[in-house]
């Protein structure tokens, strides 16, 4: 029962499959673009866990380093990787303030990734919700199964890291 909103009433602001980790977790990725923003990128934010261990973390750094790969989800999954010393990544969550790209998205899938968690979408070239949706993709079979994604994660809090730049 929610007392605010009476028991037959389920409060919708945030996704039922969403923990207390994963709010925490996108609070981590919120600063993470803070960052990013301070430093003259777009405001994005990425961390990779995996049984509660937090095991890389990025920010958009394309500006900053004149690296165009240099995404904060793929400057996550390299930390990561080296941090664990295999490019494996099977059963880990990657949590980012906006929907991977197709980019992101290949490598998250390419790495065995078992859950993205997104707070803003990406609808023009991102890897759920475009016309290509290389993370829900269950025909690219040269991959294991697409990720569970849950969308919407603090997506007020996303969507106003890009109301002031």
């Amino acid at each position: 029962m929610n007392a605010d909103k009476g028991p037959d009433i389920p409060d919708l602001s945030i996704p039922a499959s969403v923990t207390e980790a994963d709010l925490r977790h996108m609070r981590k990725c919120i600063e993470l673009a803070l960052r990013a923003r301070a430093s003259g990128d777009y405001p994005v934010g990425a961390l990779v866990t995996r049984d509660g261990h937090v095991l890389g973390s990025g920010i958009e750094s394309t500006h900053r380093l004149l690296d165009v790969a240099a995404h904060a989800e793929i400057e996550a999954l390299r930390s990561a990787c080296r941090g664990t010393g295999t490019l494996d990544l099977t059963g880990a969550t990657i949590y980012t303030t906006v929907e991977p790209c197709y980019l992101c998205s290949f490598a998250i899938r390419q790495l065995g990734i078992a859950r993205v968690v997104i707070g803003r979408p990406y609808p023009q070239a991102g890897g759920a919700s475009s016309h290509h949706p290389i993370l829900r993709d269950s025909g690219l079979t040269c991959w294991g199964p697409p990720p569970v994604i849950v969308t919407g994660v603090l997506l007020e809090e996303c969507n106003a890291l890009f109301d002031s730049r």
